[in-house]
């Protein structure tokens, strides 16, 4: 599975919605404390890329060093229409300064925050993240596609995702044919389901044989996932 500091640089890196919380600033305009832009730079700091007029700009602008607390608050939402669509949510502490050294369009200023601490809270479990391993560590692959994936999946394989409850043999809920299936999420070791059925909706996990670093392996991999659960479908039915 990925650790949980490789799923938080997921979440910062991907498209998960994100709002910067400075103590003490007015929150009348919320959408200038969104950043236009996030990028982890080679020391795991976070920079924001901020319209030139925002508050969090003007008080980082002002502030001295290491004085600034700020948060960056980011909700993860399942890019597919399914019941209970928030996936994670995550939480990143530090110290808010401008970060002159890196430049930005017109208009626009990078700011840093350095990181302090972490706290993550998704479908794998919550947990802190300690800022070394959130530095050390690498966003999934797949996240630049994972939107477009699944919503592809669900369109136009909603019977194949359906298959995959038959090798759920553990799942209660699968000892029937779902009433629903819809791809939840993906990274490069598997894909996560979100089935209902008779006895409620539940999740169910399918790993890939061995991660997956592109769209070929990707493709093989579902294949291959599609091949075994149309094969224990049948297998189901025969009986």
């Amino acid at each position: 599975m990925p650790s949980a500091a490789e799923r938080t640089r997921t979440l910062v890196q991907g498209t998960a919605s994100a709002v910067l919380v400075v103590p003490g600033l007015p929150a009348d305009r919320p959408e200038s404390m969104i950043p236009l832009e996030r990028i982890v730079g080679t020391d795991g700091d976070l920079f924001l890329l901020f319209p030139a007029d925002s508050p969090a700009v003007r008080a980082a602008t002002h502030a001295e060093a290491d004085e600034l607390t700020a948060v960056l608050e980011i909700t993860d939402v399942a890019p597919v229409a399914v019941r209970e669509r928030i996936r994670g949510r995550a939480r990143i502490a530090g110290w808010l300064t401008a970060a002159r050294e890196l430049p930005a369009p017109a208009g626009r200023v990078r700011l840093r925050l350095e990181v302090g601490e972490a706290f993550l809270d998704d479908l794998w479990g919550a947990g802190r993240v300690e800022p070394d391993d959130f530095a050390a560590a690498e966003a999934d692959p797949l996240i630049a596609h994972e939107a477009e994936l699944l919503q592809h999946l669900a369109a136009s394989h909603a019977d194949q995702v359906a298959w995959l409850c038959a090798l759920a043999a553990d799942a209660s809920g699968c000892r029937r044919a779902p009433t629903g299936a819809v791809p939840l999420a993906l990274d490069r070791f598997g894909l996560r389901v979100r089935f209902t059925g008779a006895e409620g909706t539940f999740d169910a996990r399918f790993e890939f044989p061995e991660p997956v670093r592109g769209h070929q392996e990707l493709h093989r991999a579902m294949h291959a996932l599609f091949d075994a659960a149309e094969e224990a479908a049948a297998g189901r039915q025969d009986r």
